[in-house]
């Protein structure tokens, strides 16, 4: 059983950090999986369910944006990997990770853009990908203003240009610098 793992949302402003883990059937292919950002929206919306009804178990973890500011980025992708692994129903054998490296009761190889090489972990990328691009949709809602559903709290024009105006809300990191160019 390998399990490929991967997060999302390292870079915003505001927003969890969402990682997924995946094991894929062998017998099931899922035709098209790569890296995330290198597919569109569409594609990963036609990718995703695919990937979750065909493959042998995946996991979601999560880290909020509190966690972040106490714990640093780094970390908070670390432990959002952990999170989506121990949620699986399969503990695997191997975790391939997009360049982290990772503790457990498993081989672990990290493997620098690993979403591009490996198709456990592109597949990992979309299922993380998706779900918090739904998520930032849904606290947009919430939040109404700042535009979370355009930009998934990654730190645009707009995205800035709304933080000085409105503040931030409880969903924005406060340790990220919200006025750099």
């Amino acid at each position: 059983m390998v399990a490929g793992v991967d997060e999302v949302g390292r870079g915003p402003l505001a927003g969890p950090v969402v990682a997924a883990a995946v094991i894929l059937d062998p017998s099931c292919p899922v035709l098209g999986i790569r890296d995330s950002k290198a597919l569109t929206a569409l594609a990963r919306a036609r990718l995703y369910p695919e990937i979750l009804h065909n493959a042998v178990a995946v996991g979601v973890g999560m880290v909020g944006p509190r966690t972040i500011d106490r714990i640093n980025i780094y970390q908070a992708s670390k432990v959002a990997m952990q999170r989506a692994i121990t949620a699986m129903e399969v503990t695997p054998h191997v975790v391939l990770s997009d360049a982290m490296p990772l503790q457990g009761p498993y081989m672990v190889q990290s493997i620098t853009h690993g979403d591009a090489v490996s198709v456990s972990i592109g597949a990992a990328s979309i299922v993380a990908k998706v779900i918090r691009d739904r998520y930032m949709e849904a606290l947009d809602v919430v939040y109404p203003g700042y535009g979370f559903a355009r930009h998934k709290g990654y730190p645009t024009v707009l995205h800035r240009k709304r933080l000085r105006e409105l503040g931030p809300s409880p969903c924005h990191r406060r340790s990220f610098h919200w006025d750099e160019p």
